[in-house]
């Protein structure tokens, strides 16, 4: 993490420029530099200068203004005004982002079972590594892997046209079982004059009833507020309609969260982190890069 770190203050604009003086200034052969992780994609080289990039950042160190561009903060500086012999997970645990997203990492949001971990040889983040079996490894390196992808996929929704943000809210309520799958059976309302109403999708094949839409692009520390909650409802109350979902990309205040289960319509909230895991689970945005299989004696075989 240190040379990486150093090399963003170098001037080094992404992973890709640091890889080639990571093989440089540590002397790495052709040949193991062109070793290649399980996947067969990704070189074990650019996997580790990425994660670093990546808890640099979790850390405060390195800042992203927009994707695949990553800056060296006043943090960053700081930290290597004080020539540490080296920056480890040990290290960065000192500050609180790194902390809090580590925590988020093995947790997940409500504390269910959406987190994230570390690949192996990474320094994965959950603590206690030492006493885990291989299998709570994996369980513990696939959390950090989702929390990682599930705020690259928030990063990317924050760059994204408002309405094709509005589009991957459809795809994923379609993906989740709405309208039966079928993409058809859901659509946007127009960009201006929807009265709070973003997209409407049929619950059933059949479109006998229908559940209405309402997209938020904030900030993180832009929560959504209990008066936006009351104009979405009074949206609802508008079309006659009973059930709605609001998605945010950031959070919900305590007094919106209140305000819903007061009022009679059923309205389902789904923040940043959640909307985030969801498109993970039901496969909208993602795709598979690697398939690991667990395997066992099958005792039937010997018998």
């Amino acid at each position: 993490m240190l040379p990486v770190l150093t090399m963003f203050d170098a001037g080094a604009r992404n992973v890709a420029d640091c890889v080639p003086q990571i093989k440089t200034q540590f002397q790495i052969a052709d040949e193991e530099a062109g070793e290649l992780l399980p996947s067969g994609r990704v070189t074990v080289l650019q996997s580790r200068t990425h994660w670093a990039r990546t808890y640099l950042s979790k850390a405060g160190l390195l800042t992203s203004p927009k994707r695949n561009l990553h800056v060296i903060t006043d943090r960053g500086r700081a930290v290597l005004a004080q020539n540490p012999p080296k920056i480890d997970n040990a290290f960065l645990a000192q500050f609180e982002e790194f902390e809090a997203w580590r925590e988020r990492a093995t947790s997940g949001p409500g504390g269910t079972d959406h987190g994230e971990a570390a690949p192996a040889g990474q320094g994965a983040v959950p603590r206690g590594e030492s006493a885990q079996t291989p299998e709570d490894a994996i369980a513990a390196a696939d959390k950090v892997l989702r929390a990682a992808l599930a705020d690259e996929l928030l990063a990317l929704l924050a760059e994204v046209s408002p309405q094709r943000f509005e589009r991957v809210i459809l795809d994923l309520l379609a993906a989740m079982g709405f309208g039966r799958g079928e993409l058809s059976n859901g659509h946007m309302t127009k960009t201006t004059g929807d009265g709070g109403i973003d997209g409407v999708i049929h619950e059933d094949a059949l479109g006998l009833d229908a559940v209405y839409v309402q997209a938020k692009r904030y900030a993180p520390d832009n929560k959504i507020s209990r008066p936006d909650i009351q104009r979405f409802v009074g949206s609802l109350t508008g079309e006659g309609a009973t059930k709605g979902v609001f998605v945010t990309t950031s959070d919900f205040s305590r007094e919106a969260r209140d305000y819903i289960s007061r009022v009679q319509h059923r309205i389902v909230l789904i923040d940043g982190q959640r909307f985030a895991h969801l498109l993970i689970k039901h496969g909208v945005g993602v795709r598979v890069r690697a398939t690991y299989t667990i395997k066992t004696v099958d005792e039937d075989y010997f018998v």
